[in-house]
C-alpha cells in the first residue's frame, strides 16, 4: 500500500508533510506505514482515497488487479 501512496504522492508533486497538513494523517502515521510498523486503517484509506481523487479499492488491491 505505501507504494501506491507515494505514487500518488509523487504524481502530485506533494511532501509527506504536505499531505499530512491537508489530511490530519500524521508524518509518524507515514513512517510506520513504510517500516512495516502498522498497517493503515480503512479510515486513513478512505482520507487518502478523498484526496487523491481515488477509490479506496485502489489501495487495497493486489498489484495483479486481484
Amino acid at each position: 500500500m505505501y507504494e501506491k501512496y507515494v505514487a500518488l504522492r509523487d504524481k502530485r508533486n506533494v511532501t509527506d508533510y504536505r499531505v499530512s497538513t491537508d489530511t490530519g494523517i500524521t508524518k509518524s502515521t507515514f513512517s510506520d506505514w513504510k517500516s512495516g510498523r502498522s498497517n493503515p486503517k480503512l479510515d486513513k484509506l478512505l482520507i487518502l482515497a478523498k484526496y487523491f481523487d481515488v477509490p479506496v479499492e485502489y489501495f487495497v488491491e493486489a498489484e495483479d488487479g486481484r
